[in-house]
């Protein structure tokens, strides 16, 4: 049987990257049944990525993980690749080949769960949607999570997006309005489904995957996503992706311990962790609009100013998880995953200092 199959990459752009795509059509003799298997590898031309120069090219797409494709016929699929280059070696863009190092170097064993509140701004004509041409609307308070023609813009695309997400077997479990017009959010992460994997590598797929869809379904409005982490300059809120992370220990009864010792680590690796957690960021952590100051590093328990948020619920019952949220909406989830762990377990790994693409502590 004749399938779609929607082959996904990261590109090469410089300093944020993007989802790029391309179909290839399957004759699968069961598509119930897929497996990674089912999908050979694939190539493409690097040089329309920013990957690769025109006289060497060829660039491989290795599949990783798949999900049903919400927008085109019941047995099609979304596949998520890494890039590897001619001699089979991970492209020095593929930061999921650093994250699939650091769980292979001792992450997994940390049994660790990480969850992103993807934050982003819907564009058109230049301006966020429900900003007026050639001036601007009320002030903040009425938008977050609003209600009326007033106050909620763009909710059909977001409607349409969450659709999709749960079409395709995403880890979705929320979405709501922003603070600014035209902002919006959704989360991807832990939901307590069974057979659901709240894993690093798993969650990152997905998150990309549903970064893809959000642009895709735009298409059909004339919508642009932004994931600017400031996208209008002023007293409006940025965008950010707050992260939120838990090992099995943090976890268990008296987990508030490790969290304790995580946010002590944290604060001593904040500048390698504000170099990348996405481009513009100090636009957004001014120390204003629910931020901390890019500058400094503070925690607390139900403190939205802070670069390191621990819930109320959990400080009461001791255990649990943290939030971080520091990360700017076009944060790489898959570095952000990879330096988290690092940091929090105290896992060494050569890649994470082997590349360009991971900026050193300025």
């Amino acid at each position: 049987m004749l399938i779609l199959a929607e082959y996904i990459w990261l590109d090469g752009g410089s300093p944020t990257q993007k989802p790029r795509s391309k179909t290839r059509v399957l004759d699968v003799a069961d598509p119930k049944a897929l497996t990674l298997d089912s999908f050979p590898e694939w190539s493409y031309d690097g040089s329309s990525t920013n990957q690769a120069e025109g006289g060497d090219s060829d660039l491989i797409l290795r599949p990783v993980n798949f999900v049903k494709d919400p927008l085109r016929g019941e047995n099609d699929v979304l596949v998520m690749c890494e890039v590897f280059d001619a001699e089979g070696r991970p492209h020095s863009t593929n930061l999921r080949s650093v994250l699939r190092e650091v769980m292979d170097a001792g992450g997994d064993a940390e049994q660790p769960w990480i969850g992103f509140e993807q934050e982003y701004t819907l564009f058109q004509n230049g301006r966020p949607l429900g900003f007026p041409e050639g001036g601007y609307p009320a002030p903040q308070g009425p938008f977050y999570c609003g209600v009326g023609a007033q106050n909620a813009y763009g909710r059909d695309i977001v409607e349409a997006h969450t659709r999709a997400c749960i079409d395709a077997g995403l880890m979705i479990y929320g979405i709501n309005a922003e603070v600014m017009p035209g902002q919006w959010e959704f989360q991807i992460g832990y939901r307590g489904l069974e057979a659901e994997s709240a894993d690093p590598l798993n969650v990152s797929d997905h998150l990309w995957i549903g970064r893809w869809l959000l642009m895709r379904i735009a298409e059909n409005y004339g919508v642009m996503p932004s994931f600017d982490p400031k996208p209008m300059r002023g007293d409006w809120n940025g965008a950010g992706n707050h992260t939120n992370f838990s090992t099995r220990a943090m976890r268990e009864a008296g987990g508030i311990a490790e969290i304790d010792k995580a946010v002590e680590r944290l604060a001593a690796s904040h500048d390698l962790h504000i170099a990348n957690y996405g481009e513009g960021l100090a636009d957004r952590l001014t120390g204003l609009h629910e931020t901390c100051s890019i500058h400094e590093f503070k925690n607390g328990i139900a403190d939205r100013g802070a670069s390191i948020r621990v819930p109320r619920p959990v400080a009461a019952k001791g255990y649990g998880y943290f939030e971080d949220r520091r990360p700017g909406a076009n944060c790489d989830p898959y570095l952000v995953s990879a330096l988290l762990l690092s940091t929090v377990c105290g896992i060494a790994n050569e890649r994470l200092g082997s590349t360009d693409r991971i900026r050193t502590a300025a």
